[in-house]
């Protein structure tokens, strides 16, 4: 389910990412409760409908009473560039309730974070988070291109002058240093025993992981956030066809009929069967959400396995999977979040 939220302000971060703070109606206050850490999925309009894309809280609930998501700009972003050219004060948005699980266990934690880019603003709710609620000590890597771009980076040096005993803050700037490579930020971290949090681009995730791993934090100990870009990436990917002898959902469910689009989708969902236009190259779960259906999903990156739904007919292509095995493939099983149609027809069951 959808709802709408006014807009109370619109911050310009740097000069290609801005926050958008959100009022919440007390009627919604329960549902947009929050842990520090989790997104929103925004519904964005676009003439031939509408598309989602999640982006992570910067604020906390233990400090804002505003809801506040942070959007940089992504070159030739469907969403993220309407955002930021479009969206005012006193406007209202449509979007999902928060979700995610990139999330302390507890405040009093000692945590390790790393960021890239706007990778900071899931960081950001969680420092907050741990400095007003928790005994936890933090020490934030945090990697831009140059002094420009850091986002909060006010925020940040006031954090840091306030609670200097408890929070360590590390600046790595490509104008300065060059981009990073594992070795050489294998060498800033400190405190190997703590609970690792990354968030980031896929390049600085890849690089990040590597660096915790050659400074031997356990990889067990490590929650990874990625930022995935609009388009499919290529290489690479898992293709998957569904069993033999399954069959299409049939009879009186309701159907929404696709007038346009390289592929169909049929999903069975909530008791009911709805037939939806899949544009080449768009992720199945972005297809269902944009349709105004409430599926199942949290990390949206194939590593928490919370979309998995089945093939009943049918072939897409998973783009990433950290969690299914051969056998779940074997039955069908595919993760909405990663899966582009490589049919004219795919019909799948959340049952």
């Amino acid at each position: 389910m959808s709802y709408r939220l006014p807009v109370r302000e619109v911050v310009a971060e740097t000069a290609d990412a801005c926050s958008l703070v959100l009022a919440v109606p007390p009627e919604l206050t329960e549902t947009f409760a929050y842990r520090p850490g989790q997104y929103l999925t925004v519904l964005v309009p676009r003439d031939d409908g509408r598309v989602a894309r999640c982006y992570s809280l910067s604020s906390s609930p233990h400090t804002d009473k505003d809801l506040k998501i942070t959007i940089k700009r992504v070159r030739d972003g469907q969403a993220s560039n309407w955002i930021c050219d479009h969206v005012r004060a006193g406007d209202t948005i449509e979007l999902l309730a928060p979700a995610g699980d990139f999330t302390p266990e507890s405040l009093d934690d000692d945590l390790l974070l790393l960021a890239g880019g706007s990778g900071i603003t899931p960081a950001m709710a969680i420092i907050k988070s741990v400095l007003a609620g928790g005994r936890g000590r933090l020490t934030l890597i945090y990697a831009n291109r140059d002094p420009s771009s850091i986002i909060f980076a006010a925020e940040l040096a006031g954090l840091t002058r306030r609670h200097g005993d408890r929070l360590t803050v590390t600046h790595w700037l490509d104008s300065e240093r060059g981009a990073p490579g594992p070795a050489t930020l294998a060498g800033l971290i400190t405190g190997t025993g703590r609970w690792a949090y990354v968030c980031g681009p896929d390049p600085f995730v890849v690089i990040a992981r590597d660096a915790l791993r050659r400074a031997g934090v356990p990889q067990d100990r490590v929650r990874v956030e990625r930022f995935a870009l609009d388009e499919v990436p290529a290489g690479e990917a898992k293709v998957v066809a569904a069993p033999a002898g399954e069959t299409a959902p049939a009879g009186d469910a309701t159907v929404h009929q696709a007038a346009t689009g390289e592929a169909t989708l049929d999903v069975e969902l909530d008791g009911q069967t709805h037939r939806l236009p899949w544009p080449a190259g768009k992720r199945m779960l972005d297809v269902v959400i944009e349709a105004g259906l409430n599926p199942p999903f949290s990390c949206r990156q194939g590593h928490c396995g919370a979309c998995a739904c089945r093939l009943l007919s049918g072939k897409v292509e998973m783009v990433n999977n950290e969690i299914l095995e051969e056998e779940d493939f074997a039955e069908g099983y595919v993760l909405a979040c990663q899966s582009v149609a490589r049919s004219d027809h795919v019909a799948v069951t959340y049952y």
